[in-house]
């Protein structure tokens, strides 16, 4: 199974990150082909780091292939464009892949 883990510090301005994240851009994010199962948590507490997280999303993917393939797609390039609108409330993310 692959993974992409996007973490999120903590907004500049949480009401419009939320609105803007659950509102607009988690509908892009579902419509991303491939994924198997998507989550979203808000970190309560985090250690040994000197970020101060927020929110973490996971998507999961069968295989690093589905994966790539998943982020080819135009559904994936919308979510990404999208960023831009989001980054007003927020510091762009730290993402991750995984195996």
């Amino acid at each position: 199974m692959a993974k992409m883990i996007i973490m999120y510090e903590q907004p500049m301005d949480k009401v419009g990150f939320k609105k803007h994240y659950f509102d607009v851009h988690v509908p892009l994010g579902k419509k991303i082909p491939n994924i198997i199962n998507n989550s979203v948590h808000h970190v309560i507490q985090s250690q040994n780091t000197n970020l101060d997280l927020y929110l973490i999303t996971v998507l999961d993917f069968e295989n690093m292939e589905k994966l790539t393939e998943a982020f080819a797609s135009p559904e994936a390039k919308a979510a990404e464009e999208d960023g831009v609108n989001l980054f007003k409330y927020v510091n762009p993310p730290i993402i991750t892949i995984v195996e």
